[in-house]
């Protein structure tokens, strides 16, 4: 597999100096997966995908262009070069577009580390149906659930990255998943919810009947679910979704939002954003987790690094050409895909994680709202401000009294990261490690 990518790779890189490219890089993505839903007892879909994406960016005199094509001939390759350079020639000069110093690239790694991907057998789709149904009879056996929509799946994603000047190198990574949706009550009073698990090892995938399970224990805690009352109460984000928080801090810091001047934490850096005590690390190297990666799509070597230490903010999550435009160096965080340049992006994230249960911090939040799913977004990029949908469970004195839906949740970022609390409950296999987070004074927008 990476001979072959690794050919198809350089063939792009050549026909690209041929086509008249100053410089040039590649990249070549095997995708395959196996899809099986379940839907009300039958099978739904059982979808099988195998392709292979290349992508192609030419740089000529500050220009650059890129394109993607899934045609793997002689012909296309060349006509993918020629076509690529002629638009690069026709498009405005970027005087921050360009590949790494050679002196910059990596030179070796050890993939194997990582332990991104799983060299087992691939399942078979009657294995993976066997999977949903185990999944689907437990939510059932749960009793008052009406309806349970099953799923189950397996990918590989082997990507090769090629450059002229002189990086060259690929991993693969693979997942397996179990997931249900369970639904209870009918009309108005329907409810649902979920539950799923996602593995790169087919040995660390939970039970199916322990996903089904859960997934119909959450959707009749629902039962019931009606407004809560509008007004000025504390917040706890539960652990599923309390990550989607920072991932609001991630976008704000991230080059691209910075260089164009369009960040609510445009000033900040180096200052208190988080409280005290409080980091935010990214780690790419970390074992057997889906985030993890040895170099970047530059050819640049990963590491960890703190975004946030000790609630201050040190630094922007930054792609060469980024940094370029700052005065700075990359992070090694450049992303891309077939059809486009690098870009900044994060991968495996912590939050530093408090000393409290879950538990612990509704009987510290008194009356309030536990947020266990969230709708729509409206965020100002600019401000910061916050609002969005959401549905959980209203808390008073400490204990969950009924479940909630149709309310809104709305404050300003920079306050909320600002006095957050966080929990201990953290699930060790995820790529972004976010605990519960309790944060008071919200606006809830409901009855």
């Amino acid at each position: 597999m990476t001979q072959k990518l690794q050919s198809l790779a350089q063939a792009l890189l050549d026909a690209a100096k041929t086509a008249g490219a100053q410089a040039a890089d590649a990249i070549v993505v095997d995708g395959r997966s196996i899809d099986i839903s379940l839907r009300k007892g039958a099978l739904e879909q059982a979808q099988r995908s195998e392709e292979i994406e290349l992508g192609l960016r030419v740089l000529i005199d500050g220009r650059h262009a890129c394109v993607s094509v899934s045609d793997i001939s002689e012909r296309t390759i060349a006509d993918v070069a020629e076509r690529a350079v002629a638009m690069a020639k026709e498009a405005p000069i970027d005087p921050y577009a360009g590949l790494a110093d050679p002196s910059e690239l990596i030179r070796t790694w050890d993939l194997a580390a990582l332990e991104i991907y799983d060299n087992s057998a691939e399942p078979q789709a009657d294995v993976l149906q066997e999977g949903a149904r185990r999944a689907e009879a437990a939510a059932l056996a749960a009793g008052d659930i009406t309806q349970v929509e099953a799923s189950a799946g397996y990918s590989t994603n082997h990507v090769y990255l090629a450059a002229s000047n002189g990086f060259s190198g690929g991993y693969g990574r693979s997942t397996r998943y179990i997931s249900a949706v369970a639904f209870t009550g009918a009309g108005n009073k329907m409810e649902r919810d979920w539950s799923g698990e996602a593995r790169i090892y087919q040995s660390d995938v939970p039970d199916a009947e322990q996903v089904g399970a859960q997934a119909a224990a959450r959707a009749l805690a629902r039962s019931g679910a009606r407004k809560p009352k509008t007004g000025f109460y504390p917040v706890l984000f539960d652990e599923r979704i309390a990550s989607s928080l920072i991932g609001h801090l991630l976008s704000a810091v991230n080059g691209a939002m910075i260089s164009r001047g369009s960040s609510w934490l445009l000033q900040d850096l180096g200052r208190q954003i988080l409280p005290k005590g409080m980091d935010v690390v990214e780690d790419p190297l970390r074992r057997r987790t889906s985030g993890s990666r040895p170099f970047d799509a530059e050819g640049l070597a990963t590491k960890k690094r703190f975004i946030v230490q000790d609630g201050v903010l040190l630094g922007w999550t930054l792609d060469l050409a980024n940094a370029r435009k700052l005065g700075m160096q990359s992070t090694a965080s450049a992303t891309r895909s077939t059809s486009s340049a690098p870009q900044p992006s994060t991968s495996n994230i912590d939050l530093s994680v408090g000393n409290l249960a879950q538990d612990d911090l509704l009987t510290q939040m008194g009356t309030g709202l536990l947020v266990t799913s969230m709708i729509g977004s409206t965020i100002n990029p600019n401000t910061g401000d916050y609002s969005r949908g959401a549905s959980g469970f209203w808390v008073e004195n400490g204990e969950i009294t009924y479940a909630v839906n149709e309310c809104t949740v709305a404050g300003n970022l920079r306050d909320m990261l600002g006095k957050m609390v966080a929990g201990n409950d953290t699930r060790a296999h995820l790529s972004t490690r976010v605990p519960s987070l309790l944060i008071d004074g919200l606006t809830l927008a409901g009855a």
